[in-house]
């Protein structure tokens, strides 16, 4: 079955993308992670890597075209022979009669990953009428990689919502709009009733966030009584298990082991409502592992790295920025090799960085279990993170006042405080001046 080839959203509010040149032709032979073609928006030019090994084929727009994100603009097929299946995206407000909503920005569903098809809204921070500012989280959404808080992007005021909390929506779809005025007929609309609006939508019944639930403290025993049994987080018995950052942040806050739902069959990978299903089964006696997580931030006024990736690229040939990022990290971890992951709008690449030259980093297989995961947002309007502990430590950058904040995120049996401090201390230090490191 051909896999399809979107314009991704390299940012927030990016509507469209241009594409600079394909790095292939039509019915060249492709494999999974080769560069297919370069994609321009106002913040960055980035190469668009294939989804899957195959031949490209069914190309629908040209080096120069102004492309709709979420737009299938080629196919990767298993034979190099077009398929003429593919057929171009329109422009879309979130279904029914366009005349019924309101003009203004639309906000459309992100793609988080290269592969990623659609969204689940976990919840909206704001309400039909709200004032919002451009800074101001709009709402988060959940992919199988990632939970995200997505910025308004624009100043105004909430005119229109197209779908509501828990559903599914297509990457490229509008969402929501965003009016310069305040709207006095707003609409609210589900993607599960096919786009009709609901009846008497107005501010005041507008929805607002979620409040965040808080697990209760478990209840004290009587005296005399035994403790109340509670589930304690376990290792892996063997594999890895696949769950949003979400899910498994939660799992870790509650005291939940997601071996169970594995044991029992529960398919993967799981998500947040896949937790109420954990809670209803029966309490089973586990071994304690107390393991708590960290998370340490540090703010830097300037960012050196962009000017040493120039100068890397110029005086040593060393063109590939996300190795000199794994490079980093691996000799803020002071060990004699690592296997360090970078992740950059939903793309990861795994690579194994010996002790010495750059010009000795590798990459390797993407499934290799890496000792540190490095997630690169500083090209999008994430501002902060809260992910919570994964299978290994996670250090994220973004952007903060013209500088870069890096947060450290981390189980507690991965690295001790001091550790923690260390690695962090010293990975910014050389984030602010990597050449000062090197020489």
């Amino acid at each position: 079955m051909p896999h399809e080839v979107i314009m991704p959203a390299l940012g927030m509010t990016q509507d469209t993308g241009k594409i600079v040149s394909w790095l292939k032709s039509t019915g060249d032979p492709v494999k999974a992670g080769d560069a297919l073609f370069e994609v321009e928006t106002d913040k960055a030019v980035m190469e668009v890597e294939s989804p899957a090994a195959g031949y490209l084929t069914d190309v629908q727009a040209e080096a120069g075209a102004d492309v709709p994100v979420g737009q299938v603009i080629a196919l990767v097929s298993e034979t190099a022979e077009s398929s003429d299946t593919v057929e171009k995206a329109t422009a879309d407000t979130g279904g029914g009669d366009e005349t019924l909503l309101p003009k203004g920005k639309a906000v459309i569903m992100p793609a988080l990953g290269m592969a990623q098809d659609t969204g689940v809204i976990v919840a909206w921070h704001k309400g039909l009428g709200d004032q919002v500012a451009a800074g101001d989280i709009l709402f988060e959404v959940e992919t199988d990689k990632a939970t995200m808080e997505v910025e308004a992007g624009v100043d105004g005021f909430v005119a229109a919502l197209l779908a509501e909390v828990s559903e599914e929506a297509p990457v490229g779809d509008t969402i929501a709009i965003i009016s310069a005025e305040a709207p006095t007929h707003p609409v609210q609309r589900s993607i599960s009733d096919g786009g009709a609006p609901k009846p008497a939508a107005t501010p005041d019944s507008a929805p607002k966030a979620e409040a965040k639930k808080v697990p209760k403290p478990a209840p004290a025993p009587k005296p005399g009584g035994k403790a109340p049994a509670v589930n304690s987080p376990i290792k892996p018995s063997g594999g890895s298990i696949l769950a949003s950052p979400k899910a498994r942040r939660l799992a870790l806050e509650q005291g939940l082991d997601l071996n169970r739902l594995v044991k029992a069959g529960h398919p993967q990978p799981f998500h947040v409502a896949d937790l109420e299903v954990l809670k209803a089964m029966p309490v089973q006696a586990v071994e304690a592992a107390v393991s708590h997580s960290r998370r340490l931030t540090a703010n830097l006024l300037t960012d050196g790295f962009a000017e040493f990736a120039e100068w890397a690229a110029e005086n040593a040939n060393l063109n590939d920025a996300s190795a000199l990022l794994a490079g980093l990290v691996a000799a803020s971890l002071g060990h004699d090799k690592a296997t360090i992951a970078v992740e950059s709008f939903g793309q990861s690449r795994v690579y194994n960085v010996p002790v010495g030259a750059f010009s000795n980093i590798t990459k390797t297989e993407e499934d290799t279990a890496p000792d540190l995961i490095l997630r690169d947002l500083r090209m999008s309007r994430v501002s902060t993170v809260r992910l919570g502990a994964e299978n290994a430590p996670v250090l994220t950058l973004t952007t903060a006042k013209g500088g870069v904040c890096i947060t450290l995120e981390c189980a507690g049996h991965h690295l001790s405080a001091s550790k923690s401090v260390s690695l962090l201390s010293e990975f910014a230090s050389r984030m602010e001046q990597p050449l000062r490191h090197l020489l």
